[in-house]
């Protein structure tokens, strides 16, 4: 049976600003507290999905988490009607108003962790909806975009949506933006990779918190009925998470039978790219392709900036790859030398580079990969899908035609205390699920 990837964006919400709430994210804490562009950054979204969508991939959206999350500001003790909470929230506790108005649930790699129907022993697709509790104002996330997905993948014979797993640090989940699949061409064989950070009993990172526990890894092979043969457990180099590689995907990407990786990535680097080579020539029967970028080629801190490695990399119906890179990576010298590299050597399967203007999410620390979540399916599970999220050229002209229509072209920090924009942001959110056809998609609307 052929399985193709489809790629779920996140839709930009209204709400975009930079809070700079992010530790260990360079990108976010260096521009926080700048003005955003929600406008710009949600039509920089749409175009990339639109030209995947043009080049013949599957494309699925995302909506934006109704924010401010004031069901959370209540719980934290403020009372009254929306306009007082947000108004004693914006003069007592401001950092707690922009952590309930963050749009970090645009970068949907860190929506769930998913393992394709060909990978697990029920032969379903399980998705694990990530728990976010490194950061608070990611955490807040988990509830709302289990019940999205739900919504999304509601077929239980064929999907088995995960609920979060326990907040405690001990099981500390990321989702995607830490999971890797490897595959033969076909995709229909896999070897998923799960790379982690913490460790109970042994000392981790220094300068930043890593992210990824361990035992949230081990807990989601096992929720997602998977085997040794088919997953494999990697740490990450404590030393790259304090240089600001928050995520896996920041320092490596995969696509098919081809890894491209920073030389620095992995603890026991060489040992752990063999060990991963192995299993999959046992698995997949084919040789694995790995680029494994040399520091003198390009450092960790150019990688961070250019963010080469959160690109995407897509295979086409005519089995050729894609890199889709963000602009930064054409304005970095040693970036487009590596990229143009990779292209002409005829041993690694990447033909092509699309670079694309993503701004505004990259300014708070989220490239191309980040504002994907990649479902790997096959026809008759495409086709259970809840349509009203699948990408088509008559939901892009709706889509732009409302962020045109309801988002700010700025929105600086001093705006969130503004109780007109939490005013606007439902009234667009209402507006939204109409053209999901969905019309109880947030909780204003089931409350």
């Amino acid at each position: 049976m052929k399985f193709r990837e489809v790629n779920f964006d996140g839709l930009v919400g209204p709400n975009h600003n930079y809070a700079g709430l992010a530790e260990g994210n360079l990108a976010s804490t260096t521009n926080g507290k700048n003005t955003s562009h929600p406008k710009a950054a949600a039509l920089q979204g749409l175009e990339k999905m639109k030209a995947l969508f043009d080049l013949g991939l599957t494309q699925g959206v995302l909506p934006p988490l109704q924010r401010p999350d004031l069901a959370c500001l209540k719980k934290l003790g403020f009372s009254g009607n929306p306009k007082k909470i947000i108004s004693k929230a914006a003069s007592s506790a401001p950092e707690l108003l922009a952590a309930v108005y963050s749009s970090s649930s645009m970068w949907t790699a860190n929506a769930a962790t998913v393992s394709p129907s060909c990978d697990t022993k029920d032969i379903r697709l399980h998705l694990t909806t990530a728990n976010l509790n490194s950061n608070f104002h990611r955490s807040i996330e988990a509830d709302h975009t289990h019940f999205n997905l739900k919504q999304i993948f509601s077929n239980k014979k064929l999907f088995e949506v995960h609920q979060p797993l326990p907040q405690t640090e001990e099981l500390a989940d990321e989702g995607g933006a830490n999971h890797m699949r490897l595959s033969s061409k076909d995709f229909s064989k896999g070897l998923e990779l799960f790379v982690y950070g913490k460790e109970k009993g042994r000392v981790s990172s220094k300068r930043y918190s890593a992210r990824q526990h361990l035992s949230a890894s081990r807990s989601i092979i096992r929720q997602h009925k998977l085997t040794e043969k088919n997953s494999f457990l990697i740490r990450q180099n404590p030393k790259v998470i304090d240089q600001g590689v928050f995520h896996n995907d920041v320092i490596s990407t995969s696509n098919g039978n081809f890894l491209l990786t920073h030389e620095t990535a992995f603890s026991s680097q060489k040992k752990t790219l063999n060990s991963i080579s192995e299993l999959f020539l046992e698995r997949c029967h084919e040789q694995l392709l790995i680029k494994s970028v040399k520091s003198q080629e390009l450092s960790v801190e150019e990688s961070i900036n250019s963010y080469l490695f959160n690109s995407q990399i897509v295979t086409l119906d005519n089995d050729s790859m894609i890199l889709i890179a963000p602009e930064e990576c054409r304005q970095s010298t040693k970036t487009k030398a590596v990229i143009d590299s990779i292209i002409a050597d005829a041993k690694y399967p990447v033909s092509q580079v699309k670079y694309f203007d993503l701004k505004q999410s990259m300014s708070n620390g989220g490239g191309p990969a980040c504002l994907r979540l990649r479902v790997l399916m096959n026809d008759k599970e495409i086709q259970a899908v809840n349509q009203s999220f699948l990408f088509t050229n008559k939901l892009y002209k709706k889509l732009k035609k409302w962020v045109k229509k309801h988002y700010r072209d700025d929105l600086a920090p001093k705006d969130l205390a503004d109780p007109f924009l939490y005013e606007e942001i439902l009234t667009a959110l209402d507006e939204l699920s109409q053209i999901l056809r969905a019309p109880k998609l947030y909780p204003f609307q089931r409350y």
